[in-house]
């Protein structure tokens, strides 16, 4: 492999090399700081040497994205964040949209990650969604992520099912209303993935507040 198309920093935080991966961790392999600046100038080195065709960032906050841009020469180009109808991210997206000089957000959990240690039902037994599916003879899952396409994100699905993934692919030859749409907008919301994993007294972040800051 000569280059990848895009590289990401995973999440706003450096863990020791022992770790067996930014999701295999202990508390104990969390380091105090992490150098914003020079881990994203590392990124840009990597774009320029042709390395990496994009850059960009994963979890990062509308706080944490200006700060970057205060220095980056290579804006990110991706947001990578969980984005699903009952977590919709509308403060993050629009920041990424008018402030963030377009950078694109990318959805992880578009289902709200059922299955998952932190995932939830929240989409898939959504009394709304179920309704809309019914009315279009689509599945939940078909109208959860046609609502994420239609509001301009790229969708991270996770499925090893073959009919599953058939599924998943059945979502552009259709249309949402702009009654359902605006109906969707207000289902209550809630984050799945609490970050609580990074939480750590000696390390960057104190508390859950501090990792996603106002974000809401």
């Amino acid at each position: 492999m000569e280059y990848v198309d895009l590289y990401l920093v995973h999440f706003p935080v450096r863990l020791k090399k022992e770790a067996v991966s930014c999701v295999e961790f202990g508390k104990e392999d969390i380091l105090p700081s992490w150098d914003m600046k020079g881990t994203w100038e590392a990124m840009e080195e990597c774009c320029r040497l042709g390395l990496a065709k994009s850059i960009g960032v994963s979890n990062f906050s509308c706080k944490k994205l200006s700060q970057l841009l205060q220095y980056a020469t290579i804006p990110p180009a991706v947001n990578q964040v969980e984005m699903n109808a009952a977590w919709q991210q509308e403060k993050l997206r629009e920041y990424c949209r008018e402030k963030g000089k377009g950078i694109h957000v990318s959805a992880w959990s578009p289902l709200a990650a059922n299955g998952a240690i932190w995932g939830s039902l929240d989409v898939l037994h959504n009394p709304l969604l179920k309704h809309i599916s019914a009315t279009k003879g689509k599945t939940v899952s078909q109208v959860a992520l046609r609502w994420v396409y239609l509001e301009g994100a790229s969708i991270i699905v996770k499925s090893f099912n073959k009919e599953r993934m058939k599924e998943n692919l059945q979502i552009f030859d259709w249309e949402l209303s702009e009654d359902e749409v605006a109906k969707i907008k207000q289902i209550p919301q809630r984050r799945g993935y609490s970050g609580q994993a990074f939480v750590h007294p000696e390390g960057p972040y104190k508390s859950q507040e501090e990792i996603w800051d106002d974000d809401a």
